[in-house]
């Protein structure tokens, strides 16, 4: 089991716990040993002039230290442990981003959106998957790969415009940075709802629709 972070659950009051753990390296090995996600490393973070800075060199980078490295990241992504393992001993402080459409799809949604989500959820008292917390005050919520496709439809059928509501699933072609990938000096991904034993079966995103499109329309 990991023990990268504490599970949230509650409203938006919740506080999230400081990551504590392991190094970058160990952590991306448990992902693909433990979990069997593809994993590769990203851009990393750079001291210049006293300031933290993206490797890529770009100084107005959106997400430092936590975006893909080259054009071909697609190709480098494995389940391997012992690949992983090496890839990250090449560079221990890359970050830690996992390929979506994969083992896995991503429900992207506002923060905001996000707590009143998983509180509903939990009277609702449905099985997550992992949820990930990034520093741009996304949540990511972990579901069955195809979820990229049947989106659209879900949301339709629940009287909503997709482009109505700020709802996103990442699938095949993309990717979300993994706790502890930190973003410059904005702070680090955390997990809103850890990977654990119990949720190493995905839900699709069927079951979460409902309650994510209702949280999105609050949000609006």
């Amino acid at each position: 089991m990991l023990s990268v972070e504490e599970t949230i659950v509650g409203t938006e009051a919740a506080q999230i716990p400081k990551q504590r753990g392991e190094s970058l390296l160990e952590t991306a090995v448990r992902y693909a040993e433990e979990r069997h996600w593809d994993v590769f490393p990203g851009t990393w973070l750079e001291a210049a002039e006293g300031v933290q800075r993206c490797s890529c060199g770009e100084v107005a980078c959106a997400a430092p230290g936590a975006h893909a490295a080259r054009p071909d990241w697609a190709t480098q992504a494995t389940g391997s442990a012992t690949v992983a393992r090496r890839m990250w001993q090449k560079q221990p402080t890359a970050s830690i981003l996992l390929p979506t459409g994969r083992t896995f799809d991503a429900l992207s949604v506002p923060e905001t959106a996000g707590f009143l989500a998983l509180a509903r959820m939990e009277r609702m008292e449905l099985t997550l998957g992992p949820v990930t917390l990034t520093p741009d005050r996304r949540m990511q919520f972990f579901v069955l790969p195809g979820a990229s496709v049947k989106l659209p439809d879900l949301v339709r059928k629940l009287g909503w415009s997709p482009a109505s509501l700020d709802l996103t699933a990442l699938g095949e072609g993309a990717y979300v940075p993994a706790p502890p990938t930190r973003y410059g000096s904005r702070g680090a991904v955390q997990w809103a709802c850890r990977p654990t034993a119990a949720n190493r079966w995905l839900p699709d995103a069927e079951e979460l629709i409902s309650a994510l499109a209702y949280a999105c329309g609050r949000d609006r």
